[in-house]
């Protein structure tokens, strides 16, 4: 179905839902109730707000908060006159912020005035805005800022110049940057994708499609705004569906295991690492999960255990794969409805909508059926390149709009894609290439194991050998020597690991993903 330009528009795109689903619930927040009207006409309040404190096309706006209500009166306020959010997480420390501020350009920064007792920004900003000289305006959101700042309760208050704000939408065009999101730093620095309205809606309306969802669906979005997790594949996939959203703050399993008693959901997203964190807490199992029809973990290479027990914990669900990047806006692939357990286990799925995969060498030239390679993909979904990047963007974005993941995988002669890691992750060990989320998915599957990550360290024999990370489940011992037996069993010998770590926890991106990188740089500071 073709799409039209204003329905290529965020801000377009709630307008139209809110008229099509007046008085509606669209959103739950700490037991607050807003209807898709209620958001519709507060985030124009807030837009004003926006227009009156100078911000215009093209303008960047950071937002440090939680998943609130205010991140997305921003959001869509932002959208509506053509200002470009720019994605924060509030684990983010002083280098971070000061180099995507500045790289960004951001003139404005939307932040929480503190953060409980772990943070004051109201003090810190106060003394760190020198080193952030671009942003103008400081506005915060549940307190008092310092001098000259000004208050996300004002923004609220803003009467709105119904032609001044009007001419601000009218100017807003489908290939307009609406977000730029950073990526999560897992090799080098931080790049800012650059996200446009047409991108994020057509990743949202091919999830949607692919999910069937309804404004009978309900879910709750735990994963970080920021992303593209949070944003894309929760807030505007479920906005196109018409669903309703129960906005998790920070993801306790506790607390999650409450929101399902109180609102159950029928559809559960989330990373591994949270999945796995709900399926050890004891008090799942009194929770009704008759409603669930789907379940979904993205994010990074699931593994079968995982997807074992969540067939069992959710019989009436569908567990699918989802894959995507901040390059993609959000997801590209997903399993298919049909998809047998083995193939769900062995696969990350099929391209969703009219997207298109290809798989490449590293001359980039086309592999044929079965052949690994590095993953391509092609469609509307696709950023714009790299904010201030533009070398980098024509690594990443070909000139014959193919989007290089950096990611390894195949296509079996079904069209089902198979991962098997990051093209930096492969190592050669005695001539042999090594992937080691394939040796990954072997060790989680051990009883004991919680969660695993594998990288290649050198060796000077073997010239890179495999290092495995493996955490323990909650009350269980482990011993190296139990994991490499357990591998002996089941892969060629140039496979096993020949270090295994145990550890207690591993180091985890904002989104929720294993930093590797964390690991590569400890083992090359400390040896271990």
């Amino acid at each position: 179905m073709t799409m039209t330009a204003s329905e290529n528009l965020v801000g377009r795109t709630l307008e139209k839902t809110a008229k099509l689903m007046s008085g509606h619930l669209a959103y739950i927040y700490e037991g607050r109730r807003l209807s898709f009207n209620e958001m519709d006409e507060t985030s124009d309040r807030v837009a004003q707000g926006l227009l009156n404190l100078g911000f215009e096309k093209g303008a960047r706006i950071g937002i440090i908060a939680l998943n609130q209500l205010e991140w997305l009166y921003t959001y869509f306020a932002a959208a509506k006159i053509g200002a470009v959010v720019v994605g924060l997480s509030v684990r983010y420390r002083e280098n971070e912020l000061e180099f995507i501020l500045n790289q960004s350009k951001a003139r404005g920064l939307v932040t929480l005035s503190n953060l409980g007792d772990q943070m004051d920004y109201v003090r810190f900003f106060n003394v760190f805005r020198k080193k952030i000289p671009s942003v103008e305006k400081f506005i915060f959101i549940g307190g008092k800022g310092f001098e000259g700042s000004q208050t996300f309760d004002n923004l609220l208050c803003t009467e709105i110049v119904r032609s001044r704000l009007d001419e601000a939408k009218q100017n807003v065009e489908a290939n307009d940057a609406v977000m730029i999101i950073y990526t999560s730093g897992t090799t080098g620095k931080p790049k800012g994708a650059i996200l446009t309205h047409q991108s994020m809606l057509a990743a949202a309306r091919a999830q949607a499609e692919h999910l069937r969802i309804t404004e009978r669906d309900s879910i709750q979005v735990a994963l970080p705004l920021n992303h593209v997790g949070g944003i894309t594949c929760g807030i505007l996939t479920m906005l196109v569906g018409k669903a309703v959203i129960e906005l998790v703050p920070i993801f306790n399993s506790n607390q999650m295991i409450e929101m399902f008693k109180t609102h159950p959901p029928t559809v559960i997203a989330g990373v591994p690492t949270m999945h796995t964190l709900l399926l050890m807490n004891d008090e799942m199992r009194s929770v009704k999960v008759d409603k669930v029809r789907v379940v979904i973990t993205g994010g990074s290479n699931a593994d079968p255990n995982l997807l074992l027990r969540l067939n069992q914990v959710y019989p009436k669900a569908k567990v699918m794969n989802l894959y995507g990047l901040s390059e993609t806006s959000g997801a590209v692939v997903m399993s298919p409805w049909d998809s047998s357990f083995d193939m769900t286990v062995r696969s990350i799925g099929k391209p969703i909508g009219k997207f298109e995969v290809k798989v490449v060498d590293a001359n980039r030239k086309d592999l044929a059926v079965e052949e690994i390679g590095e993953l391509l993909f092609k469609g509307e979904f696709a950023a714009i390149g790299y904010f201030g990047e533009p070398d980098e963007t024509k690594v990443a974005f070909d000139a014959d709009g193919w989007v290089h993941t950096g990611d390894l995988g195949f296509v079996d002669n079904q069209g089902y894609i198979c991962l098997k890691g990051r093209v930096k992750e492969m190592f050669i060990q005695s001539g042999y290439n090594v992937y080691p989320v394939e040796i990954e998915n072997v060790v989680s599957s051990h009883p004991k194991v919680s969660t695993v990550a594998g990288i290649g360290v050198p060796d000077p024999v073997l010239g890179e050998i495999g290092r495995y990370y493996v955490v323990p489940r909650l009350g269980q011992q482990l011993t190296p020597d139990e994991i490499i037996n357990f591998c002996k069993e089941r892969i060629a010998d140039y496979k096993i690991p020949r270090q295994v770590v145990i550890c207690q926890e591993l180091p985890l991106t904002p989104a929720g993903k294993v930093m590797k990188s964390k690991l590569k740089e400890d083992y090359q500071k400390n040896g271990f």
